[in-house]
């Protein structure tokens, strides 16, 4: 067999460009940043929740699962929240164009509107809820996707804080958000254990400019043990020290919740 070195020369411009290619597209995909919706439902009587809970179950869930969103989160405050009766849903996208499309798709939906009919057509006397409230946020850079925590303890049992650092400007909040990721904040977390659901920037709410992110616990004795082991760690002290981030947040939510028998998170 004769080796043909014009040929080959003549391919190699070809696998270049289909490997540089392949490889670019490669790369694209796993750094686009999800996008994450939270719905918080505000309610007031055990007949909303009631007519919540059925909805987001059977029909809200399963229509999610079906336009290919495999898992979303469905929390409710833990026992003692003084903040008003919520159930906060959590949906990752992975594009803007995703989040955009799925009103209209799940109107499409015939299996949801039948699933959901007593929420979708509730009569104006008989609201399933009070209010909702709607945030939207991007995925970190350094965590472009959610996780679903590996949790030992019943659902129950365990501890979802969901977490909102405010900054004084635009300016301080890209900071803190340039902490996280270029900081290494999130490397932190995760060297700890604490088990992020997600880390991401507000893009629209009603407490920008902000971050949100959500770690988990087996319990609150977990929380506290993990916290305290953060506050103490060399690196924690060391970046929270350095002049270039200091004065970047101005106000902290935390909000501790449980998942729902049925929540994919």
């Amino acid at each position: 067999m004769r080796f043909n070195l014009k040929a080959s020369i003549r391919l190699i411009p070809g696998f270049v460009l289909f490997f540089t290619t392949t490889c670019l597209a490669a790369y694209a995909n796993a750094a686009t940043p999800y996008y994450y919706q939270i719905q918080v439902y505000h309610f007031k009587t055990q007949a909303q929740e009631d007519k919540l809970d059925n909805y987001l179950q059977n029909a809200y869930l399963p229509a999610m699962h079906r336009l290919g969103i495999k898992n979303v989160g469905v929390f409710k405050p833990v026992a003692g929240d003084t903040l008003g009766k919520r159930i906060y849903v959590f949906v990752p996208f992975r594009s803007w164009n995703q989040l955009e499309e799925v009103s209209q798709k799940l109107l499409a939906d015939h299996q949801y509107l039948s699933d959901g009919k007593d929420y979708i057509d509730a009569k104006y006397s008989d609201a399933p809820y009070a209010r909702i409230e709607t945030i939207i946020t991007k995925a970190f850079p350094k965590m472009t996707e959610p996780a679903v925590p590996e949790l030992t303890a019943e659902k129950a049992d365990r501890i979802y804080e969901l977490r909102s650092y405010e900054s004084p400007t635009e300016a301080y909040n890209i900071n803190k958000v340039k902490m996280f990721n270029d900081g290494d904040e999130v490397a932190l977390f995760k060297r700890l254990g604490f088990n992020a659901v997600f880390y991401s920037e507000v893009v629209v709410g009603s407490h920008m400019p902000n971050l949100m992110y959500m770690v988990t616990f087996n319990s609150m004795a977990d929380h506290d043990k993990l916290w305290k082991a953060f506050g103490n760690d060399p690196y924690w002290k060391t970046l929270s020290a350095k002049p270039e981030y200091q004065n970047n947040v101005n106000h902290i939510d935390a909000i501790f919740l449980h998942p729902t028998a049925y929540s994919d998170f």
